[in-house]
């Protein structure tokens, strides 16, 4: 897939910027990378992550997974005209992580008018997948 960017130009401190003050900087997400199709992002093992078993907890790589996903989605549309929400997202945890940074790569899988879908997998610090996951995101008329 060629670059699906909307603004070819958007640099990674600028989203992590925007993210400030949410959920995705409270427990420490960070987009780390940039390609044609795909947005990379590291997200912390630690006390803000992990379940009271000290492994990562399934809905932290949701909030992840829904993060890279819905930023992608929002790269792809004209932000004075459209913006993405997300309507349905699964996941398969396969692993666990307990420490580190584990690291989503979301790619796009399909990138239309109404809807798209992204693929992100997670991996643990030793590249092993974690959790593969599938965002559908709705392209609604910005009100």
């Amino acid at each position: 897939m060629s670059n699906v960017w909307f603004n070819k130009d958007i640099k990674l401190d600028e989203l992590n910027k925007f993210s400030q003050k949410t959920l995705v900087s409270h427990i420490g997400i960070d987009l780390t990378y940039i390609g044609d199709d795909t947005l990379e992002g590291t997200m912390p093992v630690d006390e803000r992550t992990i379940q009271p078993a000290k492994l990562l907890h399934g809905g932290a790589s949701c909030v992840l997974a829904e993060t890279l996903g819905s930023v992608a989605a929002n790269m792809t549309v004209d932000p004075t005209l459209k913006m993405a929400v997300g309507q349905h997202i699964e996941a398969t945890h396969l692993r666990s992580a307990t420490k580190g940074l584990v690291r989503g790569v979301a790619k796009a899988i399909y990138i239309g008018k109404s809807s798209q879908t992204w693929r992100i997998e997670i991996f643990n610090d030793e590249g092993k997948l974690i959790c593969d996951s599938k965002i559908i995101m709705a392209i609604v008329a910005k009100r």
